[in-house]
């Protein structure tokens, strides 16, 4: 059993998260942030729709965020997670930390038809292409796109969304899963999250992932005092 100094040690690692968000303070509030574009400014704001779903688009390396202002400005909501990482300077040899887009993706809330004409019948269709379901087949033998139901978005939203430092890409190969119980997590920057217990960076992290995809995003360290098991939803 943890002594009261270990437990204030593991809050105190927590709280130095550093993270500032008016989305941590518990899931049960979460919404999606507004999409906005970083050229024009114009927004685009996340709303439930039966005849939208959320495709997955792989972007030629250096034109995401090219190709997310422009479906903004089209008036489709996208969403481009985000997520720290080390880089050595070529010049001083040194380390720098900075942002990079999730795998490459972009993640467009939109009908198939919307969805195909950026892949095939735009400006951006030079720089864009589906990111297939390797875990499906249609009737012509060949795997479709990836789409993803709101339900499975909104964990992995919510971790990305703030681009805490502590918060990891990692393959999911490489993730050694504790067990399949799905957890949330009850206290500290990351409550509301959830996900699988898995060993990665040799501490115990949630890990949020999305069937279907090769990488996966995981917290920091989170003590085992600060979760609780949940029902597991398939959607």
């Amino acid at each position: 059993m943890q002594s009261q100094s270990d437990r204030k040690s593991d809050m105190n690692a927590l709280d130095n998260a550093n993270i500032n968000d008016e989305n941590s303070k518990g899931f049960a509030s979460f919404v999606f942030p507004e999409a906005k574009s970083s050229k024009t400014g114009v927004s685009v704001r996340y709303a439930p729709c039966e005849e939208r779903e959320w495709y997955v688009l792989r972007i030629k390396y250096g034109k995401v965020q090219t190709v997310a202002d422009a479906i903004i400005e089209d008036g489709t909501y996208v969403y481009l997670a985000k997520v720290w990482k080390d880089i050595r300077n070529k010049e001083t040899g040194k380390k720098q930390r900075k942002l990079f887009p999730f795998m490459n993706l972009l993640f467009v809330y939109a009908t198939y038809q919307e969805t195909e004409k950026y892949v095939k019948d735009s400006k951006e269709s030079a720089y864009t292409t589906y990111y297939y379901n390797h875990f499906l087949t249609d009737a012509k033998g060949q795997n479709p796109p990836l789409t993803i139901s709101s339900h499975d978005m909104e964990p992995f939203v919510r971790l990305t969304a703030l681009q805490d430092e502590h918060v990891m890409e990692v393959d999911v190969k490489k993730c050694n899963f504790v067990s399949d119980d799905m957890v949330r997590v009850t206290f500290g920057p990351f409550e509301g999250i959830t996900g699988r217990v898995a060993r990665v960076a040799r501490q115990n992290r949630v890990v949020v992932l999305i069937k279907g995809l090769e990488s996966c995003i995981t917290t920091a360290y989170i003590p085992p005092y600060y979760l609780e098991r949940v029902e597991d939803k398939q959607s």
